[in-house]
């Protein structure tokens, strides 16, 4: 054989030999139907997502104040403090733990003896034999689960004459019906769109296929490469939320004691200057991934 022949022999039992593996490894290897796409693709279906928002009064509120007191000994400085604020938080308690709960704060300071250099300036000894006072701060932090009393809470702190007061934030917590009003309120919107859709291109929407929190099934793109991308309007829908009215105030749980009086006359002194706290209102959204079928 000549040199040329032999060379397109080997070209030619290479490329067989080629061919058989990768025809093997085809017939071994058995696509899912599903490997493309998901299973609810195989029939017609329209996916939607349903994306609402709402308003609703905050529902909690938060406020801090402190309290400076000043004695020759820690001891001294300590029950100052703790004089200047045991009738303010025993005026708190009677709003109800579930309606306000307060937590304290302690620090201490030494305050030294001053003298003046050469040149003037007051310089602050830092020796132990030197220790002229003691300075203590007391801080409440005071968070309103129940916004009926908030008023009240925040007048009774203020007229305790704090040494320092913050003002007061508004947050909102949602409780699960909350929650779940809103999840259903994005389902209803998705079932809206994709009813709007099915009839503008000439359809009929069917039956519900899939129904997914995560939002996954909604971003599905098999017709292009790359990640999945959502390309649906996702500009929320405003629904009213219907609050139910709020129960009455809870009535002061009457304490006696011997701070009776100072008690008192600290809400006495509060109901004289009452502060008007109005919650601002917080947005909530949700959204909701569901799949029709089309008929």
């Amino acid at each position: 054989m000549t040199v040329v022949f032999k060379t397109l022999l080997l070209s030619a039992l290479l490329a067989m030999a080629g061919g058989a593996v990768a025809q093997t490894t085809t017939n071994n290897y058995q696509a899912s139907d599903y490997d493309r796409a998901p299973w609810w693709m195989k029939t017609p279906v329209i996916t939607q997502t349903g994306y609402v928002r709402t308003e609703i009064d905050a529902n909690r509120a938060h406020f801090s104040a402190s309290f400076l007191a000043v004695g020759k000994t820690a001891d001294e400085a300590q029950q100052k403090a703790v004089a200047q604020t045991r009738a303010l938080t025993d005026a708190l308690k009677k709003l109800g733990k579930d309606a306000v709960r307060v937590n304290t704060s302690f620090s201490m300071r030494v305050l030294y003896e001053q003298y003046r250099d050469k040149e003037g300036n007051r310089i602050e000894n830092q020796r132990g034999d030197k220790i002229e006072a003691y300075q203590v701060s007391m801080g409440l932090d005071v968070k309103v689960y129940d916004l009926r009393t908030l008023e009240r809470a925040y007048a009774l702190v203020l007229a305790a004459s704090p040494t320092a007061s913050q003002p007061v934030y508004f947050s909102l917590e949602p409780d699960n019906a909350t929650k779940t009003w809103l999840y259903n309120e994005a389902v209803k919107d998705a079932a809206r769109r994709a009813r709007q859709a099915a009839e503008a291109a000439g359809g009929k929407l069917g039956a519900v296929k899939v129904i997914d929190p995560t939002g996954r099934a909604c971003q599905t793109d098999i017709l292009a490469r790359g990640e999945p991308r959502g390309g649906q309007d996702f500009e929320p829908t405003t629904v009213a939320y219907a609050m139910a009215p709020p129960p009455p105030p809870p009535a002061p749980v009457m304490e006696m004691s011997a701070r009776g009086s100072a008690v008192e006359q600290l809400e006495a002194k509060a109901a004289q200057n009452a502060f008007i706290q109005a919650p601002p209102l917080n947005e909530l959204t949700a959204q909701a991934c569901v799949v029709y079928g089309l008929n």
